[in-house]
């Protein structure tokens, strides 16, 4: 009997998708079918539907989802998020980077496999054109290496077509994310010269998507996806994965209906599983890099025990301590720590969100200037002030100093301070004080913000005075 760590590190020396010269190894994974697959079909219709429709759905008159980099707009559940809101921005990436994390060590890369839009298109819509057109794998293959015909030519011309159209689909999707459904609409109503660079940008992504899905492939989740990388070290013996139960397959044997007497283990080497596989891996060998827990081989291989009259199971979910020991070990102390933090950011991220102010200002003293002294004595000093307005209708808003009741604020130009909604205001103002309220040549001034009559933040900044004044 072989030992079923013969092989254990050896694999890891080389990807399945790249032979030994280094030249790449096309996929021709067969056409899965079973109870997990059309699981992943509903998930999948699911998943893809919330995906085409986030653009239009709407929080309150809002986007539910808008990432606008260009004009450094952020809009998440219907709140909106600007560059000064990048603390919270940042504290949304660490919890989700943890929340991955927990879920990585837990159930290994199922998102992967079951979640992520890459695999999603490739083997739920790309792959399945694919299988429509052109067949099954060895079909697929015998398509490839056949003389062009007429035949051939036809059924390659409709793929590519139909893959280019669904590329263009997601790249307006995409972008609509970014910039907003209005704008997309815009761009593609309009002459590409009035909209130039929503529609390079345009073209630009669906040259993007149609090169992924129909030539890169799995090399995206192989070779290029970050969290591919990650996964490797995060997951565990007690991670739940798509495992081979290497204590009931081995020693593999061919399936020989006259000899009921072997010993041999219940898998009959029938590879199956492997031709399954969308990145080319051999489940048997254990946990791997490229394996993004699709469950395909777990169907392949139900279909043969079925057949042979085994139990289902031999590749199933289930951990390597599960396995070498018959003890399912989910909550280990190590999900409980990343519990314990990933429960902490999230209570922390929700306190900072409740509390965060509608409006953000900013006060600063004009560069380079010093006191003035007015014609009717008083001692000015000049500022620079913003209003960063973070909800969705106009704001009108008045200064007042705070601890000085005989200072004043002069606005230059009109007085009314009126925000647009989501937008921002920049103006200059003075601060002016009797001589005999300056006690020394710089000291704090408390600046309070009004809504309504009501004070909605106060800021803290500096006054320049004569010395002695006092």
């Amino acid at each position: 009997m072989e030992n079923h760590y013969q092989f254990e590190e050896e694999y890891r020396d080389t990807i399945a998708t790249v032979d030994e010269s280094g030249k790449r190894i096309w996929v021709y994974p067969k056409k899965p079918k079973g109870k997990y697959h059309n699981y992943r079909i509903g998930v999948t219709v699911v998943l893809l539907g919330l995906l085409f429709a986030g653009p239009f759905i709407t929080i309150g008159g809002r986007p539910m989802l808008l990432l606008n980099i260009f004009e450094r707009k952020f809009i998440i559940l219907g709140q909106a998020f600007w560059p000064q809101d990048f603390f919270l921005l940042a504290l949304l990436a660490v919890t989700f980077f943890v929340f991955i994390i927990l879920f990585t060590v837990a159930f290994g890369r199922v998102w992967c496999g079951w979640a992520c839009p890459q695999t999603l298109f490739m083997e739920m819509v790309f792959r399945k054109i694919e299988y429509w057109i052109e067949g099954d794998a060895n079909q697929q293959r015998k398509l490839n290496t056949a003389p062009w015909s007429a035949s051939k030519i036809w059924k390659k011309s409709l793929k590519h077509f139909i893959f280019l159209a669904v590329a263009i689909l997601i790249s307006h999707t995409v972008m609509a994310y970014l910039i907003g459904v209005d704008e997309v609409i815009a761009i593609i109503s309009q002459p590409p010269t009035a909209h130039m660079s929503g529609f390079i940008g345009l073209v630009t992504f669906t040259g993007i998507f149609y090169w992924v899905f129909a030539y890169f492939r799995e090399q995206a989740c192989v070779a290029v996806c970050p969290y591919g990388r990650l996964q490797s070290v995060l997951i565990v013996k007690d991670t739940m994965a798509v495992m081979y139960d290497w204590l009931r397959g081995e020693p593999r044997s061919k399936l020989k209906k006259t000899d009921q007497t072997t010993a041999a283990g219940d898998c009959i080497d029938c590879k199956l599983c492997v031709h399954a596989c969308p990145t080319g891996i051999d489940i048997r060998n254990g946990t791997q890099l490229e394996c993004v827990n699709c469950t395909a081989c777990m169907d392949a291989c139900d279909e043969v025990m079925y057949k042979i009259n085994k139990p289902e199971g031999l590749i199933r979910l289930s951990s390597h301590t599960a396995i070498e020991t018959g003890q399912k070990k989910l909550f280990t102390p190590r999900i409980a720590g990343y519990s314990v933090v990933l429960l902490a950011l999230v209570t922390f991220l929700s306190f900072m969100l409740i509390s965060r102010s509608e409006v953000e200002i900013t006060v600063l003293k004009v560069p380079g200037t010093l006191y003035q002294k007015t014609d009717d004595g008083q001692i000015s000093n000049l500022y620079n002030i913003q209003f960063i307005n973070k909800t969705f209708e106009d704001m009108e808003l008045e200064l007042k100093v705070l601890d000085n009741s005989h200072a004043q604020i002069d606005r230059v130009g009109t007085q009314r301070i009126i925000i647009p909604a989501n937008d921002k205001y920049e103006g200059v103002f003075f601060i002016k004080m009797p001589p005999h309220t300056i006690y020394k040549a710089k000291f704090s001034v408390e600046i309070g913000v009004f809504r309504n009559g009501e004070l909605i933040d106060e800021i803290n900044t500096k006054f320049l005075g004569p010395v002695n004044m006092k």
